[in-house]
């Protein structure tokens, strides 16, 4: 069993791979999540926002257009390469209220109680103790403030993703992987519980169900490539990548699927007064 370390470092490398598809139009889900995150906290204007495991600014831009000069957004992550692309559209929007470092969530030193909101989308099922991880990010939530965990829901990419590792199975067995993190989540009863297990009870679960479109069989693909399936493709040999990625492709293309499930939970709690 990997150390947290090497957990780290992997996420880094995974995500530092796939930061050059991360962008790509065929995954735009990542802008929609983001942005509906910041939706449910109903942010102030002059608001202090923490986002961990930013990404490359999907919920942490949105957020600081939404909180104004007055406010501000710290983004984190381990991957260098996102927070690079984060930085480049904070400056093509002329935001100076954000800002991107480099750093572990289960680590930071920021005073307790010292931000409005604090958002964590598609990333907390990356820590081996989740209800450790919501409860070290609620202390940072000053009294009425409000913390946003997103993950996925049920069904997530199906029937593309069980083709994946079917196809991963023949060719690599040693990288077949039959469970997900989010899987433990991926319900309102099993999110509620986990929240509960660190001491955050939820205002509200809302469940989104929604399915992403595929232009073409290699919009899959590139799904693929600019995700956490990456960290799989990095491990073949370019000979065992090119059979997968065409096997791929003929799935997608011999049942011709144009879309496919997406779907989201978004928790939102509000600490006291």
């Amino acid at each position: 069993m990997p150390t947290p370390e090497e957990t780290k470092q992997r996420a880094a490398f995974i995500f530092n791979a796939a930061a050059d598809n991360f962008d790509h139009s065929a995954l735009h889900f990542w802008d929609h999540f983001g942005r509906k995150t910041v939706d449910t906290l109903s942010l102030q204007i002059g608001a202090r926002v923490l986002d961990v495991c930013c990404g490359s600014g999907a919920s942490a831009i949105p957020a600081a257009e939404v909180v104004g000069p007055s406010g501000f957004v710290i983004g984190i992550d381990l991957a260098d390469r996102l927070l690079e692309l984060a930085w480049a559209k904070a400056e093509r929007r002329l935001l100076k209220n954000v800002s991107f470092l480099r750093a572990d969530m289960l680590a930071l030193d920021y005073p307790v109680e010292s931000f409005d909101a604090v958002i964590c989308v598609f990333g907390i099922f990356f820590v081996p103790d989740m209800s450790s991880a919501v409860q070290n990010l609620w202390r940072f939530v000053c009294p009425g403030g409000r913390l946003a965990v997103t993950t996925w829901g049920s069904q997530l990419l199906e029937p593309a993703n069980s083709a994946f590792w079917q196809v991963i199975r023949k060719v690599r067995p040693d990288l077949h992987r039959a469970f997900h993190p989010w899987d433990q989540i991926s319900d309102p009863e099993h999110l509620r519980h986990m929240l509960r297990k660190g001491g955050v009870d939820p205002d509200q679960v809302i469940i989104e169900n929604r399915s992403h479109p595929l232009r073409s069989p290699e919009d899959w693909w590139t799904i693929v490539m600019g995700t956490g399936y990456r960290g799989t493709v990095e491990r073949l040999s370019l000979a065992e990548r090119a059979a997968v990625r065409e096997a791929n492709l003929a799935f997608i293309r011999d049942h011709e699927i144009a879309r496919l499930p997406t779907n989201a939970l978004y928790a939102v709690a509000t600490k006291k007064e």
